[in-house]
């Protein structure tokens, strides 16, 4: 027999979650007083309606995360509050389904991007990355790192492992700031994803019968075979090259730390051989998004953190508060280059955990390695509080970086 409901007077007060323009890489303050009031909570986001659950102590979320009774299919039935002004992915993509569904398209692309996919683009990453330093090192100083590296990589990267031609690949990254921004309003963010589908609808409908090791001719295979749907192949591709570009923000965020902190930056440039598990500690620091992503939705009553979570209700998780909780990460608010070990949720957990972990550390190593090693006084061109951030973004990060050498 269910119990029955609290009375709303016994419930955690709902806290209204702005959507703040945070300078720098500061943590989300609303979030660390939703921390500090408890490991579940109840906030109303800037859009959707009414209030949802909000899960922040880090195996509470791993939990949520993994736990089949919390739906994320169940989301597209409710007009859940949220950050964005819009949903993302279209019905049916794999952001919103549940397993097996979710599990069978998501293997669709495995290949791609496990460990062997990641290491075929390797060394054409290391040769786009080197051009773009020599471009950089030839116009000198001052520049923005952000036009010159940190941005054209990623986009060469995921388009390269996407199978995106080259000639492509300045739509595709005008469609990912549209679809990113939730300052241009919902038509214009809604109008550059319907671009995007049907850019990639294009791609992988001639791809059916292919035979390439690329995301988009791995999915025309899975549609020529039936496994999947053309519509599902599609959400899924806007996904991945949407997650791609996020390389761009999580770096920014990376080098502004890297620039600010010195005594960080001289010990990476002395001890190479400590990068990868810097890198880790780093982008378990970095507030990678603005408040929270995708909601799930309870399926049955759950007890998660002492309280219970009715069904129908949504729940957000928060890995960026995850990463901060000082049971799993002591001292989380300093950066500590010999954490050991270090489980942060930098790409999250459970089924939906994502794709391109692999795929975004190499690319972080790689980047390291090359502005380290080959501009060795990088150093910032403005006072720090002078970098400008993305303002009204879903995805934190610097919108130019000025430096010097």
């Amino acid at each position: 027999m269910t119990a029955p409901a609290l009375p709303e007077t016994l419930l955690p007060p709902v806290r209204h979650w702005p959507a703040l323009d945070l300078p720098g890489t500061d943590f989300d303050p609303v979030l660390a007083d939703l921390m500090a009031e408890g490991p579940v909570t109840r906030v109303q986001l800037p859009h959707g309606e009414g209030w949802a659950w909000l899960v922040t102590r880090y195996e509470d979320v791993r939990r949520v995360a993994g736990d089949p009774r919390f739906s994320r299919a169940a989301v597209m039935a409710k007009q859940v509050t949220r950050l964005a002004p819009h949903f993302i992915p279209e019905p049916g993509a794999v952001g919103f389904l549940d397993p097996p569904e979710h599990t069978r398209l998501r293997r669709s692309v495995a290949a791609a991007f496990g460990a062997k996919g990641v290491e075929r683009v390797r060394e054409k990453a290391r040769a786009r990355l080197t051009e773009l330093v020599d471009e950089l090192l030839r116009g000198g100083p001052p520049a923005d790192l952000t036009s010159a590296v940190l941005g054209p990589f990623p986009i060469a990267v995921i388009c390269e492992l996407m199978g995106v031609p080259a000639g492509d690949r300045h739509a595709l990254h005008t469609w990912t700031g549209l679809i990113l921004s939730s300052s241009h309003g919902k038509r214009i963010s809604e109008r550059a994803k319907r671009e995007m589908a049907a850019y990639f609808a294009g791609l992988i409908g001639r791809r059916e019968h292919g035979t390439g090791e690329d995301v988009t001719s791995l999915l025309g295979a899975a549609v020529g075979r039936a496994e999947i749907t053309l519509d599902q192949a599609v959400g899924l591709a806007v996904l991945l090259q949407i997650g791609g570009e996020a390389v761009t923000s999580n770096s920014g965020q990376l080098f502004y730390l890297l620039l600010t902190r010195p005594r960080l930056l001289r010990r990476l440039r002395a001890q190479p051989e400590i990068r990868p598990r810097a890198i880790d500690e780093l982008l378990r620091y970095i507030p990678h998004r603005n408040a929270v992503g995708l909601s799930r939705v309870a399926l049955e009553d759950v007890e998660i953190g002492g309280v219970r979570i009715r069904a129908g209700e949504a729940v957000y998780v928060s890995y960026l508060a995850a990463n901060r909780d000082p049971e799993v990460f002591p001292d989380p608010d300093t950066i500590d280059f010999s954490r050991c070990p270090n489980p942060h949720a930098a790409f999250g957990f459970g089924p939906h955990y994502c794709p391109g972990g692999i795929l975004a550390r190499m690319e972080e190593e790689l980047l390291a390695d090359a502005l380290l090693d080959r501009v060795p006084g990088l150093r910032l061109a403005v006072p720090p509080d002078q970098v400008p951030f993305r303002k009204g973004a879903l995805i934190r990060g610097p919108e130019a970086l000025p430096v010097t050498w």
